[in-house]
């Protein structure tokens, strides 16, 4: 596993990284969330050694540059267009590949793998965005390592793109690697990733599984209507509820409990369902003090 271990870092007077500690453990994918300004980028940067902090990061027990090939324990992409604008896509790689003595068969497989093998000899200068995102896809999986470290990999992608990035990147999990993604596309996270890291304000909010997070304290409820409103709410009267959608969300209590109290108040039920949160909703909750940047509506101006 990635072991993460009392990483900070301060930027003269502003701390971006707050002695964060976890874990990313192979065969998952976990997730890296945070508001904008959290220090999301700044931690990978320290897990990397790009930059320098208080803290250390070993990979399989070892620090990442005591391995001799480095390439082949963590792959990495943290800037999409980190490529010089006028070599072609497979020049790029190649120069790279030459760097960790991989060779130039591996370079056309992985761009088959990102699906830029007709894109091959152009130069990525004129890449949109989600094309770049792929060339740094390619170059991150160059050595077959066992951790990737993706950035916000999914920006810029399309429909079809970010699809084929959330397969890819489960595939590449289950084959006992490891894949640590930040993103702000929750919904891709919510799908993809078995655990999750949240951090704000550089420092940790929340390290767990993202069932757990999702069904933790508060963030569940039960969805019930009747034709009989009244009856209804004498028996909900004393726990959490509000009305919803011609019905009423109740909190602290799940559907067979609560189907027993409408059974022996005799309340007719129309519908009864658990509801969950999603992640973007407990993400939105647990972050809500630690936003850095937060918009203000605009007044209205009386005419």
């Amino acid at each position: 596993m990635i072991k993460v271990q009392n990483l900070s870092k301060k930027y003269r007077k502003k701390v971006a990284v707050d002695d964060l500690s976890f874990e990313v453990a192979t065969g998952k994918v976990t997730g890296f969330l945070g508001p904008n300004g959290s220090g999301k980028s700044t931690t990978m940067r320290l897990m990397l050694g790009l930059d320098q902090g208080a803290g250390n990061t070993t990979y399989e027990g070892s620090g990442l540059y005591e391995n001799k090939l480095p390439s082949e324990t963590v792959g990495i992409l943290l800037e999409a267009k980190a490529f010089h604008p006028t070599r072609s896509a497979r020049n790029h790689l190649r120069v790279l590949a030459a760097a960790s003595g991989i060779s130039d068969a591996r370079v056309d497989e992985v761009l088959e793998i990102v699906g830029l093998t007709e894109v091959a000899k152009k130069k990525p200068g004129k890449f949109s965005l989600g094309m770049s995102q792929r060339l740094g896809i390619a170059a991150a999986i160059l050595g077959k390592p066992k951790y990737l470290l993706l950035d916000e990999p999914a920006n810029g992608l399309d429909p079809e793109g970010i699809a084929w990035l959330r397969k890819f990147i489960e595939e590449y999990a289950k084959s006992g690697n490891a894949v640590f993604i930040s993103s702000h596309l929750l919904s891709e996270i919510d799908q993809m990733a078995d655990n999750v890291v949240v951090i704000g304000k550089g420092k940790m909010i929340a390290d767990t599984s993202v069932k757990s997070l999702i069904s933790g304290k508060g963030h569940q409820s039960v969805f019930v209507r009747s034709s009989n409103k009244k009856l209804l709410e004498t028996v909900i009267k004393k726990l959490d509820y509000k009305q919803k959608e011609g019905g009423y969300e109740v909190y602290g209590i799940d559907s067979e409990h609560l189907s027993e109290l409408l059974f022996k108040a005799k309340v007719p039920v129309s519908e009864l369902s658990n509801q969950s949160a999603s992640l973007e909703d407990v993400f939105l909750e647990i972050t809500s003090s630690a936003q850095e940047y937060t918009a203000k509506h605009e007044k209205k101006v009386k005419k």
